[in-house]
């Protein structure tokens, strides 16, 4: 009697359809996500808010092209219940290249253990570098849904440092509680992310202007979308990306243009130092302005005022710009102040990156504007440092995968910004 009734149960689920899960049911697997990023009305440093912890709390932390870690502050308001630490010599800690062994007489607490995995932590603004230890939580960002956010999703053992409280040093934002590091690191956000959801290393700058809405950084493979239904996955240029030791990215400027001119000076063409060769450029989000070495920088600015003979210069300059204007002579467009086009020749010299005024000039004081550029002194380790004010309003593609740059030039042209990311609706 029980092999007939087994035979016949047998025999229906044969013949029936295969069970299949709703999209309700399956996992969510984004394509991409994205992090809100303000832009510090103080310091002029862009910020993002990630959640992070059990329970989740939101963490500010300043945004870092350059660093390899995202780290924290530990000893303020942190109390997560999921807070891991990896010992010596782990899996974790051969991950991101550790050789240290971090060590801890103080009561047990986060960033605080002893036989941890030990990671040097670096303040972008001061350089000063510290051992934390290497610690685990939760992690929470949001998914895109076209030009708008979608749901959260989950990181479980996202890695990162925990800092003493003395690192956060500086002219920081004061809510701030550490650095989110996007360099070239298996345990950089990018990096970390494209790992547990399966997609390539890829990320998407888009700072904002505006110190009242957020600008975005994408992570996967997109499309990256603005609104009103904007697509600006597809850059105008690329050009090839250098890691430098810190995992720091560098690009290889040819030349600088002014009106279409090129500059009257012979460009550096390799910054030597002792890590070794390594392009002239460094893409920086910690640097106001762009800083060039006093050769580049002198230049510059006397050619761009020859440029702009029209309106009259205000003496002395502003601080820490060298060459001012009456922007009362000085008209406007949708794409900033009617002044000399600048472009950053790149690459072989076939590919610009046209910097708007916009990205060029700042509004130094009422009725005054100045060239958004800074002096770097006669001997800096890096000849250009392309500041945040340049990329602002920008689109820069990160793909890490294929060691390239990829940039919008300015979203203005576009009638778009970096603020038309809508993060207040979720579907």
């Amino acid at each position: 009697m029980a092999t007939s009734v087994l035979k016949l149960v047998l025999i229906i689920f044969s013949i029936l359809p295969p069970l299949a899960l709703s999209k309700s049911q399956l996992p969510f697997k984004p394509n991409t996500l994205v992090l809100p990023v303000r832009k510090d009305s103080a310091t002029s440093l862009h910020v993002t808010n990630i959640r992070k912890g059990t329970p989740f709390v939101a963490t500010p932390l300043v945004v870092d092209l350059n660093n390899k870690f995202l780290w924290r502050d530990c000893e303020r308001n942190y109390s997560s219940t999921s807070y891991r630490f990896p010992f010596c010599h782990s899996t974790q800690c051969s991950r991101v290249g550790n050789h240290y062994c971090h060590k801890c007489l103080a009561p047990a607490r986060p960033g605080c253990h002893n036989n941890t995995c030990g990671v040097m932590t670096t303040n972008p603004l001061t350089q000063w570098t510290i051992l934390g230890e290497l610690g685990q939580d939760i992690v929470s960002v949001q998914s895109a849904h076209g030009p708008n956010s979608g749901p959260f999703v989950t990181v479980t053992q996202f890695i990162f440092s925990c800092a003493p409280p003395k690192l956060l040093t500086g002219p920081l934002p004061k809510d701030v509680l550490g650095v989110a590091g996007l360099g070239h690191n298996p345990g950089s956000i990018p990096y970390q992310l494209a790992s547990h959801y399966g997609f390539q290393p890829k990320f998407a700058l888009c700072l904002t202007s505006s110190n009242k809405a957020n600008g975005v950084i994408f992570f996967g493979k997109g499309p990256y979308k603005l609104n009103p239904g904007i697509d600006i996955s597809d850059p105008v240029g690329f050009t090839p990306i250098t890691v430098g030791p810190r995992g720091e990215y560098y690009i290889q400027v040819i030349s600088i243009n002014i009106n279409n001119k090129a500059l009257p000076l012979d460009m550096p063409r390799i910054s030597r130092n002792k890590q070794g060769s390594f392009p002239n450029a460094l893409l920086s989000t910690t640097t106001p302005y762009t800083t060039l070495k006093h050769s580049i920088f002198m230049a510059t600015t006397k050619f761009f005022a020859d440029q702009l003979s029209w309106a009259p210069q205000i003496q002395p300059p502003v601080s820490p710009f060298g060459v001012c204007f009456n922007s009362s002579k000085i008209s406007g467009t949708r794409v900033g102040p009617a002044v000399p086009s600048i472009d950053l020749v790149l690459q072989s010299g076939n590919v610009t990156w046209k910097i708007a005024g916009a990205n060029s000039m700042v509004q130094a004081r009422p009725d005054v504007l100045c060239l958004g550029f800074v002096d770097g002194g006669i001997r800096p380790r890096i000849p250009i440092v392309i500041g945040s004010h340049q990329l602002e309003d920008n689109l820069l593609q990160f793909d890490l995968a294929k060691s390239r740059l990829g940039f919008s030039n300015s979203l203005l042209f576009r009638r778009a910004t970096c603020a038309n990311f809508n993060f207040t609706t979720t579907p």
